[in-house]
């Protein structure tokens, strides 16, 4: 017997199909009958490849006791977070405010009339552990509440939503303290250093951080504090990552994140958002002068990764792999972290002994394992891999896909446990692959493989990031308006702030990497941007259109980064961008009202908003340089990461580029060192340091 959630297109929702909890999808008629029954409202956000959802999944929501109590008690609804980041979004802070924490699952109790949370948690067990109480216990809890405390309710009604609203609007006392000038060089300092601190290690576990990255390395630019070094902390976060159990080895793709301080030890699921924008960091940090072997061969894998078990027929970007799977199709849990794995007698087992000691010459490992008796595969050293060690991790890649694949082969995704369980697979049985296409994830692999293609001329990077852009340019509009979701070629729920945003930089990514045609592009999506999701009484981009259905009950405007970039910080760079592509003011103009509406948040939060501070960068130092088809073939390969180039027909006689700042030019440049030299002083005219 399943529930309602067994149409929905949603793989998250699909997962819930089968508990005998009668759970709702997120829509007005739910919440009607939550007031018509004064029913308070159980609402559980999550994502399909969450392994805490997972497991209250297969515990408290498949209970019969808890499920017989909350359907007559409550009216459950579950939302995936990925389908709408803006609910996810208000309601994370809603828990955050009340607890101090947040995280997935994210299960909340709702008033019905108003909406707003009175209580809330991540992961409750199905029975009391873990020093915590059984969900049954904290319903039973809840529901008396509920029917006995109306007026403390109503208060803590009042309070939250005036809090969430607060926090919607910026704090006036957060107003109040502001002293700054976007003009103030010591405001980006200060944002640099903040990011930088942040790639500092601090124990487990260890996230990418790549929003956080990326505004650091826009800091090897300037002579920065002696505490606030660039360079060799966003080198060391580049290792990290491709030396690190946090790839995987074998066949590419970065997992979500380590549980260990050393970057050893996954949590399996592969996200595509991490993925695009680790994709563009090494690209840049290659660009920037760490040019060691160990990046292009991280870049080379994950590459093919995505082609290979990523990317639908039609040219998108699946949305993430599980990090559970089965080993066995007669399991009834799948187990995390099996598909990528060996005992350290399967590696005797699949190599001979020559292979199974270069194995171990390049890569930490013993009898005993590193994760639960298996080893996960993390390497010693930086540099190239030996071409023994390359074709052991060979033998290591047709166990886990069978004998017959290869790097280049596509897979074809097991899309739920079914499938996983039913098909015949030639190796190992693959995790779940979630297949929606998400228009802001697909726009941050988009700028990867454009980055990419520039920084290892790779030419097919690039027709790779076209096809993708291309789908999304002739699939996601419906009567003129963006969508942000691809359910097997049909678009669903409106686009979000995120997927404007994202979606504009990679098509100015792409004109980037040379593909021109693209410009007129990004000019159209940002005037819709700007039509349904400006505010022009406070300034900045809400994350969600006004008609968007079933809309939250405050509409944000996000200017934090968390594991994407905020869409405002990257608003604010591809308005910079754009006025230096059309020189037209008026982009630079909305720039400015951008982060003049978020300063407060600039000044007081410097460690929050990183993307909002490379815009900041952008609007500081943004430099536009005419040049010839020849010399842009070389200065795009460096980075630059503050400037827009145009190939322009004629230059001043015996010139090779000029090179402009807002609206006045420095004289022509005669040869590529006084070109680089005037990029140089351009590029950081903030006078930091």
């Amino acid at each position: 017997m399943t529930n309602r959630l067994a149409s929905s297109q949603s793989l998250y929702l699909r997962k819930h199909a089968e508990n005998p909890i009668d759970w709702w999808y997120w829509c007005d008629e739910a919440i009607e009958l939550a007031r018509q029954e004064d029913k308070p409202i159980f609402l559980s956000v999550g994502y399909s490849s969450c392994h805490w959802c997972t497991v209250m999944e297969g515990e408290a929501f498949s209970d019969s006791e808890i499920a017989e109590y909350l359907n007559r008690q409550f009216v459950p609804i579950k939302v995936d977070r990925e389908e709408r980041p803006d609910i996810d979004s208000l309601y994370m802070q809603a828990l955050q405010l009340m607890s101090g924490q947040g995280g997935w699952p994210l299960n909340l109790f709702l008033l019905p009339d108003s909406l707003v949370p009175f209580y809330g948690g991540t992961y409750f067990p199905a029975e009391p552990r873990y020093g915590r109480p059984s969900f049954l216990q904290v319903l039973t809890q809840l529901r008396d509440y509920y029917d006995n405390e109306k007026e403390k309710l109503d208060n803590i009604s009042h309070d939250m939503l005036t809090a969430l609203q607060q926090a919607a609007e910026i704090p006036p006392q957060l107003k109040a303290m502001g002293q700054s000038s976007l003009l103030d060089d010591g405001l980006l300092q200060r944002g640099l250093e903040a990011s930088i601190r942040i790639l500092e290690p601090e124990g487990a576990p260890c996230f990418p951080m790549m929003p956080y990255a990326q505004t650091a390395l826009r800091g090897t630019r300037f002579e920065l504090d002696k505490d606030f070094v660039a360079q060799p902390r966003c080198e060391q976060r580049g290792f990290d990552l491709v030396l690190g159990g946090i790839l995987d080895q074998v066949a590419g793709g970065f997992h979500r994140y380590t549980v260990d301080a050393t970057w050893t030890v996954p949590h399996f699921e592969k996200m595509l958002y991490d993925n695009g924008q680790i994709l563009e960091y090494l690209s840049n940090l290659w660009c920037s002068g760490s040019q060691d072997a160990a990046i292009e061969r991280a870049v080379h894998l994950t590459i093919s990764w995505l082609k290979r078990e990523m990317m639908a027929p039609e040219g998108y970007f699946y949305a993430a792999q599980d990090a559970d799977n089965f080993s066995d199709p007669q399991e009834a849990e799948p187990e995390e972290g099996a598909f990528y794995v060996w005992s350290a007698a399967e590696l005797h087992e699949s190599l001979s002994d020559e292979e199974y000691q270069a194995l171990e010459a390049a890569f930490y490992s013993s009898e005993s394992g590193n994760f639960e008796g298996k080893i996960v595969l993390q390497r010693r050293h930086s540099g190239s891999l030996s071409a023994i060690a390359e074709q052991a991790l060979q033998r290591l890649f047709s166990q886990r896909y069978g004998a017959e694949a290869t790097p280049e082969t596509p897979i074809a995704p097991a899309r739920d446990n079914h499938e996983a369980k039913t098909r015949v697979w030639p190796g190992r049985i693959p995790p779940v692959t979630d297949t929606k296409g998400i228009v802001a994830w697909n726009s941050l692999v988009i700028s990867g493989l454009a980055r990419a293609s520039v920084a290892f001329e790779m030419p097919d990077d690039l027709a790779m990031a076209r096809r993708t852009a291309d789908f999304i340019l002739d699939h996601q509009w419906i009567e003129g308006r963006f969508y942000r979701l691809n359910y097997d070629g049909t678009p669903s729920v409106l686009a979000q702030s995120e997927d404007y945003a994202l979606f504009v930089k990679a098509l100015l990514d792409l004109v980037e990497a040379g593909a021109e045609d693209y410009l007129d592009a990004a000019i159209n999506v940002q005037a819709e941007f700007d039509e349904h999701l400006w505010s022009d009484e406070l300034g900045g981009y809400y994350n969600a259109a006004q008609d968007t259905r079933g809309g939250a009950i405050v509409r944000e405007r996000s200017y934090t980064d968390n594991a994407t970039p905020g869409a405002n910080g990257v608003a604010v760079c591809n308005l910079v961008r754009l006025s230096l592509y059309s020189e037209e003011l008026l982009y630079l103009q909305r720039a400015e009202a951008v982060l003049t509406a978020f300063l407060p948040i600039l000044e007081k939060m410097p460690q929050a908003c990183p993307s909002l501070f490379a815009g900041l960068d952008w609007f500081q130092n943004a430099t536009l340089v005419r040049t010839t088809a020849a010399e842009l073939e070389v200065l795009k390969r460096r980075y630059l990461p503050a400037t827009v180039f145009k190939v322009v027909n004629q230059l001043p006689e015996g010139a090779v580029g000029l090179v402009c700042q807002g609206l006045s030019c420095l004289p022509p440049a005669r040869d590529r060192s006084t070109l680089l030299e005037q990029l140089e002083q351009s590029q950081t005219r903030t006078g930091i340091g």
